[in-house]
């Protein structure tokens, strides 16, 4: 069974410093890896005049989830490593980090850029908001034209959230149900519309918990 993940609806920014270096971390929420790309190519831009600009994006979950880290020009294993394993660490998915140094003239050493990186990034996430997601199962209502209308009206006002609404031969309602809730809710459906709904079971999601 898919588990639940944090992420994040906002981006939050923090600065921290290690032997006169500073480390600019920005972690944002990023649903695909062409989100993750457009945030890191902005805040490249951004920070043009950069030592480093060294990233992490955490997207997806299970045997689909994408994990990648650039440690754009530090010693191999440095930034970006410890910056994924401190966004994984913490239970995040879906999100990206960017973590920005301005080199102070005191090399680190690996051991101290590894610290250096990943409390950047601990740090800005303890300062973030987070965002539960839970598992929940996509299912589809599909009714006959004459009842929709009723029977959206029903479901808008249920504590399943709608996804998308299909108009075809009949009209069917995407809805977000949490896997324990599926079973009670086909009965619920089957009540509300006197049987006469079709209900079926569609792919994993996962929806605020």
């Amino acid at each position: 069974m898919p588990a639940s993940y944090l992420t994040l609806d906002t981006v939050t920014e923090h600065e921290t410093e290690a032997r006169r270096s500073r480390f600019l971390c920005a972690v944002a929420p990023a649903a695909t890896v062409q989100e993750a790309a457009t945030f890191i190519a902005e805040r490249r831009r951004l920070h043009a005049g950069a030592t480093h600009n060294c990233t992490a994006y955490v997207i997806g979950t299970d045997a689909e989830q994408a994990q990648k880290g650039d440690d754009d020009g530090e010693p191999g294993g440095t930034a970006g490593t410890p910056m994924v394993q401190a966004l994984v660490g913490r239970g995040f998915s879906d999100v990206v980090a960017v973590v920005t140094r301005y080199f102070g003239g005191i090399l680190l050493g690996a051991g101290g850029l590894v610290r250096a990186y990943g409390s950047a990034v601990t740090e800005t996430l303890d300062r973030a908001r987070p965002v539960r997601m839970v598992p929940a199962r996509l299912m589809r209502v599909a009714v006959a034209h004459d009842q929709a209308g009723r029977v959206e009206n029903d479901l808008r006002a249920s504590r399943y959230p709608v996804q998308d609404v299909t108009y075809g031969s009949d009209v069917v309602f995407a809805m977000a149900v949490g896997d324990d809730e599926v079973a009670g809710f086909t009965d619920w459906v089957a009540t509300l519309t006197a049987g006469r709904a079709r209900v079926e079971a569609g792919r994993q999601i996962h929806v605020v918990g």
